[in-house]
């Protein structure tokens, strides 16, 4: 499995439905929508003065964490952006890698 942090903000529409919801309401929306998608939520929280919500999921793949967030904009509701986290073990892979690169303009 693949971690992913889901960063959201919520809409005008989003913010009455947290209202009337409550936080631990949107907690278990989420994590009943990430288990039926194959994956687990690892970490919630809400926050202020950036996005609303900080949300770490275990998912499949890619293509699974790209139809999580098409769901969950298309609602109106939340504009969210989902990040690939990697590990450690797997920035050290990369770093192993040889990647022929030349910069614009570099000779």
């Amino acid at each position: 499995m693949a971690k992913y942090l889901f960063r959201s903000t919520y809409t005008t529409e989003g913010v009455r439905g947290l209202i009337d919801e409550g936080g631990s309401g949107r907690v278990k929306q989420t994590e009943e929508l990430v288990s039926r998608v194959g994956g687990h939520v690892e970490s919630y929280y809400f926050g202020f003065g950036g996005a609303d919500t900080y949300i770490i999921v275990d998912l499949p793949d890619n293509s699974t964490a790209a139809a999580v967030r098409l769901a969950v904009t298309a609602s109106g509701a939340v504009e969210t952006e989902v990040i690939a986290l990697l590990t450690p073990d797997e920035i050290d892979q990369a770093t192993h890698q040889k990647v022929g690169y030349r910069a614009p303009g570099a000779k």
